[in-house]
């Protein structure tokens, strides 16, 4: 289960989680531009292109605009780099899960890696839609098990980006996709301790911290302005 973490950004994991595998749809009522947003401010946060200040703000500030030579996060980026004046964390959340298109840029990521192929159907027999159905499994079965390593045992985790994504799933209700609810339930206190990043490093601690405080702001932004 090597290298799962190098070949599939955090978000394309989270679109292998919530992506019905044969239909190639999202599931319905996930919250996942929040999660995918978030998800690339975490992988910027990772590899030190940005820092998030200290304070209830949160801050955002460049520290290199040296691209990571994927599409999606690289424009993300540049958007910090460009920016006329500073943004907060959950500003940038929000920004970045409202790109245009971003469901199928995330996809088809993933499917000039052959993990997914892009397909057509039609909806009520009337509209054309694209849909992603998976066409490598090994990738998501991966991921998956790198989830089960890190919830449903009490070993120490060894890998910053699960440890991330979990703390991600929990924050936008993502892991009731893939496990029991019953299960996650009795694992409640371990997807807590995952999710405060108590079991790993202080820097990756206060990047798990940030970012879920911005989903979550993010999140009830969406809710009240649905609302």
């Amino acid at each position: 289960m090597t290298g799962l973490s190098d070949q599939v950004y955090l978000h394309e994991q989270i679109m292998l989680l919530i992506l019905r595998d044969d239909a190639g749809t999202i599931e319905f009522g996930a919250w996942y531009n929040q999660a995918v947003g978030a998800a690339m401010l975490s992988e910027l946060l990772l590899a030190e292109r940005i820092e998030v200040e200290a304070g209830k703000k949160h801050m955002v500030n460049l520290l290199s605009d040296q691209p990571l030579g994927e599409p999606v996060i690289d424009e993300c980026l540049n958007k910090i780099a460009t920016a006329k004046r500073r943004a907060s964390a959950t500003n940038w959340v929000s920004r970045f899960g409202n790109l245009k298109q971003l469901k199928h840029r995330v996809a088809q990521g993933l499917c000039r890696r052959n993990i997914l192929r892009e397909d057509e159907d039609k909806v009520f027999l009337l509209f054309n839609r694209r849909i992603y159905p998976q066409v490598n499994p090994e990738p998501e079965q991966q991921l998956i098990e790198r989830l089960r390593f890190a919830i449903f045992t009490d070993d120490e985790p060894d890998d910053v980006r699960t440890v991330v994504l979990v703390s991600l799933a929990n924050a936008c209700d993502l892991l009731k996709y893939t496990f029991d609810k019953k299960q996650l339930k009795g694992r409640a206190k371990r997807i807590k301790q995952l999710s405060n990043g108590d079991l790993i490093g202080s820097a990756a601690k206060e990047a798990i911290q940030t970012v879920q405080a911005a989903v979550l702001a993010a999140s009830m932004t969406t809710v009240i302005v649905a609302n």
